[in-house]
């Protein structure tokens, strides 16, 4: 390989916050680099792809959006360390949120990139590849939204979604089946490094971390982020409990080593250990505010995440965009289940809508 152009690969993170989503190839370990691509909305302006050389290859940790502009960053991005679209030999994907899957299935029917995927996402992957999603009665959204007593908020969504149909804006996913499932605790050799494919459901069902034990690298993806908390079990195919998922998965991380994090949003940092325990405190803080606001009075799921505050700026519900208050409302149903599990709430259902009391 050409010795690097230093003014291409940048090699310090800045303190900024916003500073990670700049253009740019940024070496965060031997071998290792860190290429921000852009995505199309206000809350997360990028997402990290890594690039790990393989000889005179490279392998990616996600491939970010399929975008017009993000391809164009990810091309200047590989040509900072000699690299092209065509030399990306494998992406390893963490999940199957559009914004780290899609730009690989482009990979893929281009290029022939061997693309994985951990198991779990399976079922919600082949659902998707039946069926657009949307807000209509068949997406599981829809059902926890009536759930939780959300028909009017149901009602926005669906007819923000019919004018974008009828403006022509609809924008559906691009999706494949992987080459390959990730199984956990399988090992995959990139480069000369061993990475330990570790299952860590809760984000999504199917969500994957690699560990580089030998070098003390985390590639996270979503499970633990720097700077916001993870959205909990928004997915085609819902399971029981995706906190009590998220949590158990926490915990398991927290059990080895503490790692360098490389995060799909935001910069990376050199400890694991220390963001896990502020993510337990907030999902414990969370679980105790939703149990007091039922407590209150507020019986529906939609009611308590109307009587929460949101974002660490404390936004009132009613300020947040309706994809903001969905999210809101799917993350209260979470932290309710949990509390129905612990017994420290009981919860009926009335003419298709859970009602909870202490």
């Amino acid at each position: 390989m050409a010795k690097q152009d230093q003014s291409r690969v940048g090699t310090v993170e800045d303190a900024d916050r916003y500073a990670w989503e700049r253009r740019g190839t940024f070496e965060v370990a031997e071998g290792v680099y860190r290429i921000p691509l852009p995505l199309p909305n206000d809350g997360l302006a990028a997402v990290n792809v890594y690039a790990l050389l393989e000889g005179d290859g490279v392998a990616l940790i996600d491939a970010g959006w399929a975008l017009g502009d993000s391809r164009t960053h990810l091309e200047e991005g590989l040509a900072a360390i000699d690299r092209d679209l065509g030399s990306i030999r494998r992406v390893l994907v963490t999940h199957i949120h559009r914004d780290h899957y899609e730009q690989s299935v482009v990979l893929q029917r281009e290029f022939g990139t061997h693309v994985a995927l951990g198991e779990g996402e399976r079922p919600s992957l082949e659902r998707i590849i039946d069926q657009h999603e949307g807000t209509d009665d068949t997406h599981p959204m829809s059902r926890m939204m009536r759930l939780a007593g959300a028909d009017d908020l149901l009602e926005e969504l669906a007819e923000g979604r019919r004018r974008a149909e009828a403006e022509g804006r609809v924008d559906h996913p691009l999706v494949a089946l992987p080459d390959h499932w990730l199984t956990d605790d399988e090992v995959i050799e990139v480069g000369g490094r061993r990475l330990s494919v570790v299952r860590t459901p809760g984000h999504t069902q199917g969500h994957v971390v690699f560990v580089d034990h030998d070098n003390g690298l985390l590639f996270a993806g979503d499970h633990i982020l720097p700077h916001i908390t993870p959205s909990i079990g928004l997915e085609q195919v819902p399971v029981e409990s995706p906190l009590a998922d998220y949590l158990s998965s926490l915990a398991l991380v927290r059990g080895m080593e503490d790692l360098q994090m490389l995060p799909a949003h935001g910069p990376v940092r050199p400890t694991t250990h220390d963001r896990i325990d502020e993510l337990l405190v907030h999902h414990e803080q969370r679980l105790r505010a939703s149990a007091k606001a039922v407590a209150d009075g507020h019986a529906t799921t939609y009611a308590v995440a109307r009587a929460l505050p949101w974002t660490r700026r404390e936004r009132r519900f009613d300020d947040l965009d309706a994809f903001n208050r969905m999210l809101a409302v799917n993350e209260t149903a979470a932290h309710l289940d949990v509390l129905v599990r612990q017994e420290d709430l009981g919860v009926v259902e009335v003419d298709g809508v859970r009602y909870y009391a202490p």
